[in-house]
C-alpha cells in the first residue's frame, strides 16, 4: 500500500512498495497515452477500447475492427492470442452460436488494435509491433518512464503478448495520480518528472532567455533551421518519406560553411565558428 504526496514522494506506505513489479493491464492508459503521443488519432470509446481490457462483448469487439479498420488493418494482423469473451455470460452466448477462439474477442485486442494503428499513423512496421526493440514499444516505454517518473527496471511479456513494462509501486502512483487527476503541476514537480529542463525564478527570467537566445545564435544555425523543417515535414509524412527528408536535409547541410567549420574545429580540437550558412 502507498499514499503519495502532492510532490510525487511516497507518505504513507506499507510493503514493498519501491521494489519493480509489472503492472499487467495497469500499464494500458500509459501506453495509450504514448500512443497518443506516437500519432494515434482516436478519443472516445475506441480510445477507452486502448485503454482497458474488455470483455469479450459484441460492441467491444465491434469497436476492436473498427480500429482496425480505420487503420486499413483486419483481424489477422493482430498479433495476441485466440481466445474466447472472458465474461463467462457472454461466453456461453458467444459458444452457443458457435463461435470459437479468436484473437477480435481477447481481451487485450483494444490495446492490440490501437498499437497497430498507430504504427500505421507514424509509419512503422505493423508485423513486428510487439517486439520489444520496435520504434512503438521504445516510445511506450519512453511514455511510461515519463509519466511514472522512473525508469524501467525491466520488460516482460505479458499475457497478451505485448511488452510490459516493470515499475515500483510509486512510479505506478505517479503516474496514475497524473492520468486521473490532470491537475497542473507545479515548477518544481514538473522540473523533478522530467516534464522541463530547467526552473528559474521569474526575477531571473529575462537573463535566463536572454542567454539561451545567446547561445542558440552562436550555435550551428542553419542546422537549426533543418531540423525545424524536418520536424514540420514529419508530421504530415510517412516514416520512409520522413527518413528520405532527413537525408536530403543532411546532404545539404554538408555543403555548409558550418559544416566545414565544425569539421574542421573537431580535428584541431577548438571550439567551432559558426556562420548560419
Amino acid at each position: 500500500m502507498l499514499t503519495i504526496a502532492a510532490d510525487g514522494e511516497p507518505q504513507l506506505a506499507a510493503g514493498q512498495w519501491d521494489t519493480p513489479m509489472f503492472p499487467r493491464s495497469s500499464n494500458k492508459p500509459m501506453q495509450a497515452a504514448g500512443m497518443l503521443r506516437s500519432g494515434l488519432d482516436t478519443d472516445g470509446r475506441l480510445l477507452a477500447l486502448a485503454a482497458a481490457s474488455h470483455s469479450g462483448e459484441d460492441f467491444h469487439v465491434a469497436g476492436v475492427r473498427e480500429i482496425l479498420a480505420g487503420a486499413g488493418l483486419t483481424e489477422d494482423d493482430l498479433r495476441c492470442p485466440r481466445s474466447l469473451p472472458r465474461e463467462e455470460v457472454f461466453k456461453q452466448e458467444y459458444l452457443r452460436q458457435g463461435g470459437e477462439p479468436d484473437q477480435v474477442h481477447m481481451n487485450c485486442s483494444g490495446k492490440h488494435a490501437a498499437m497497430l494503428a498507430t504504427c500505421v499513423a507514424a509509419g512503422w512496421p505493423t508485423a513486428t509491433y510487439t517486439d520489444p526493440g520496435h520504434p512503438l514499444q521504445v516510445a511506450l516505454r519512453q511514455t511510461v518512464e515519463d509519466l511514472a517518473a522512473e525508469p524501467s527496471a525491466a520488460v516482460g511479456v505479458d499475457g497478451c503478448g505485448a511488452p510490459v513494462f516493470a515499475l515500483s509501486l510509486a512510479g505506478l502512483a505517479r503516474a496514475t495520480e497524473l492520468l486521473m487527476l490532470a491537475e497542473p503541476v507545479p515548477a518544481d514537480r514538473a522540473l523533478s518528472l522530467g516534464l522541463l529542463n530547467s526552473v528559474v525564478d521569474g526575477q531571473d527570467l529575462a537573463a535566463a532567455a536572454r542567454d539561451l537566445a545567446g547561445r542558440l545564435a552562436a550555435g550551428p544555425t542553419a542546422a537549426y533551421a533543418a531540423i525545424k523543417e524536418g520536424l514540420a515535414y514529419a508530421a504530415t509524412h510517412d516514416l520512409a518519406d520522413s527518413l528520405e527528408m532527413e537525408a536530403q536535409l543532411q546532404a545539404r547541410l554538408a555543403q555548409t560553411h558550418d559544416h566545414a567549420a565544425a569539421t574542421q574545429a573537431f580535428l584541431r580540437k577548438q571550439p567551432p565558428a559558426y556562420q548560419g550558412s
